[in-house]
């Protein structure tokens, strides 16, 4: 007995400076404090353990490293020859509540690129058969960082492509997630090493042992592609064959990507090269990548303009969040969002809230077949609630897997954040927000094609729910903040 009670006395000490740590050295937001303060209440051990892999925060050390190789986004772009007389160009056209938009962006490290031509891909098959077209004919740097390369079919074409342009002298570079790439062999990405070019693992486990890795819970989310410093990629769609679409499970595969020509590959090329100076520990002076014609000057290649925002846990302010919260407030007449996972904090579901009693219609579509029951429980838990108050919800009949928002006649978003705490707040994630009349109109078309496969709720459809589904909705929106 003498023994049961010293263990129960070490488990609670360890838990009250877990406890501690959580508010004065990690400062927490107080949902997430009480969430974990539930799981060390009531499991006190499994707690301890679920909190040293998922809870606990970047080091000090791992933040300030990432900070002092970031460079600002805005301190590269105001040196590209051109980029002023194209940024005076093209940004009168805007209204007053979109410069609003613009120069919130711009406050928070994001700066405005107009002129540019962007394609909306609204599949896998669409974006990798553009993106090898654009890989075999680049001519000075290939850029890529994915959370998922795998080692299949996609995977494999991909690779082959990149370790042929390494050979022919072309720069290539490669960024992958750790977790996200887990079942990748480094021999595979040791490939493109032996080709002649260059791979960085973000965040890679303690000793190269991928079951041990004390930055489990923090993911490089991210998804792009930088050829030439003037084709760009971003989106929802990762290299793995289940995102073209042959996961038999999660059929049809719905998602989307955009490719960018113009100036506003910038945004990209500058968080690509934000990571791979942290991967690397790379201290190549920030005029040099000028030099090396990784920003050449801007050409004019479409009319939109575009503002690429970048977030993650190394920052104390979540940005892109941030800047979902203005452009829903800002709404007029629609707000219509594709998401695979739905879990809004307090101020980002008040965004909703305040724009729904504005009269703004806001529809939220989100997937019938979720790939995590526990998320989804949580997201039907969120929808519930607008459902209630005026929102249209629908289910697509497959897996969506899109992170996109309409806004007005003339703002649209697309890019990897879902609108979930992880993205919000544990990930490293970018999204491009676009204003273009004709764009924003596409992408209307496509959300009402979408709408057709579909399945429109009310709020009879939550409340028709088994009570075992409504008591797992309770359960898991209590550990909201964690997911």
């Amino acid at each position: 007995m003498h023994w049961i009670l010293i263990v129960i006395c070490v488990i609670a000490s360890m838990n009250f400076l877990l406890m501690i740590g959580m508010v004065f050295l990690e400062k927490k937001k107080p949902q997430t404090i009480i969430s974990w303060l539930t799981i060390l209440t009531f499991l006190p051990l499994i707690g301890f353990i679920l909190y040293i892999i998922f809870g606990s925060g970047l080091s000090v050390r791992t933040r300030r490293m990432i900070k002092k190789k970031a460079i600002s986004e805005r301190d590269i772009i105001k040196n590209i020859d051109g980029i002023q007389n194209l940024n005076n160009a093209k940004l009168d056209g805007l209204t007053e509540k979109d410069k609003q938009i613009v120069t919130f962006c711009y406050n928070n490290g994001s700066y405005p690129c107009p002129g540019n031509d962007v394609v909306i891909f609204n599949n896998g098959i669409q974006k990798i058969t553009s993106l090898k077209e654009d890989l075999l004919k680049a001519k000075h740097s290939i850029n890529i960082e994915y959370y998922i390369f795998a080692k299949d079919s996609t995977g494999k074409q991909i690779m082959d492509i990149l370790c042929q342009k390494a050979r022919e002298g072309i720069d290539v570079r490669l960024i992958y997630d750790s977790i996200g790439s887990r079942k990748a062999p480094r021999r595979f990405f040791n490939r493109l090493v032996k080709a002649g070019g260059q791979v960085a693992e973000f965040f890679p486990p303690f000793m190269h042992i991928r079951l041990i890795n004390l930055k489990l819970n923090y993911r490089n989310h991210r998804k792009i592609v930088v050829i030439d410093g003037k084709i760009g990629y971003t989106g929802g769609i990762n290299i793995r064959d289940d995102h073209m679409g042959l996961n038999k499970k999660l059929n049809p595969w719905r998602d989307t990507t955009i490719r960018i020509q113009g100036s506003g590959v910038y945004g990209l090329q500058n968080i690509f090269i934000d990571d791979w100076r942290y991967c690397k520990k790379d201290n190549t002076p920030p005029k040099t990548y000028l030099e090396q014609g990784f920003f050449p000057s801007p050409e004019i290649k479409g009319d939109v303009t575009v503002q690429v925002l970048s977030s993650g846990p190394d920052t104390s302010n979540q940005k892109i969040k941030e800047g979902f919260i203005k452009l829903i407030t800002n709404a007029e007449k629609r707000v219509w969002i594709q998401t695979p996972y739905f879990i809004p904090d307090d101020s980002f579901l008040s965004a909703f809230y305040i724009a729904i009693k504005s009269g703004v219609e806001v529809c939220i579509m989100v997937p019938n077949k979720p790939d995590k029951k526990s998320v989804y429980y949580v997201t039907l838990s969120y929808l519930k609630e607008l459902s209630e108050l005026g929102a249209k919800i629908y289910l697509y009949d497959g897996f969506l897997h899109s992170k996109t928002i309409i806004v007005d006649d003339n703002k649209l978003s697309i890019g990897t954040c879902n609108l979930d705490n992880r993205s919000f707040g544990l990930n490293f994630e970018d999204t491009a927000i676009m204003y273009s009349v004709k764009l924003n109109k596409s992408y209307q078309e496509t959300y009402k094609e979408d709408t057709k496969n579909c399945y429109e709720v009310s709020p009879v459809y939550f409340k028709r729910k088994r009570w075992l589904t409504k008591f797992l909705q309770a359960i898991f929106r209590l550990l909201a903040p964690l997911f």
